[in-house]
């Protein structure tokens, strides 16, 4: 698959959990009706723009390297064992997410798993 990309890192390179630093006062009533409509069914063939904090914009980027379709990150999301530090970090490579879309986008593929997985 064109542009995919795939990298690890120890854990004892990683620094601290990314919890408290990916999703500061991120919670349920902050998130958006797209977040909720997304984690309330299952995904199907939704498009990539479907995803909480992607966009028409990073939604193309994406697009162009092969990642057209939710399931298509979903994947990616869980090829990196869920981990939201290296999630969120290889979204910030691929589309050139910032750090609050990233982890928006990271909080949706994490509810949604843990709903429907």
């Amino acid at each position: 698959m064109a542009g995919f990309l795939l990298f690890h890192r120890p854990s004892s390179q990683r620094g601290p959990s990314c919890s408290s630093r990916c999703f500061p006062g991120l919670s349920m009533s902050s998130t958006t009706q797209k977040h909720r409509d997304f984690v309330g069914e299952p995904m199907g063939d939704k498009s990539v723009t479907a995803l909480s904090g992607i966009g028409a914009t990073l939604g193309e980027k994406l697009r162009q390297q092969g990642f057209d379709k939710a399931y298509v990150v979903l994947g990616q999301f869980l090829l990196l064992k869920k981990d939201p530090e290296m999630f969120s970090e290889w979204l910030k490579d691929a589309s050139g997410a910032n750090g609050r879309q990233a982890a928006v986008c990271t909080q949706c593929l994490r509810e949604w798993s843990d709903a429907f997985l």
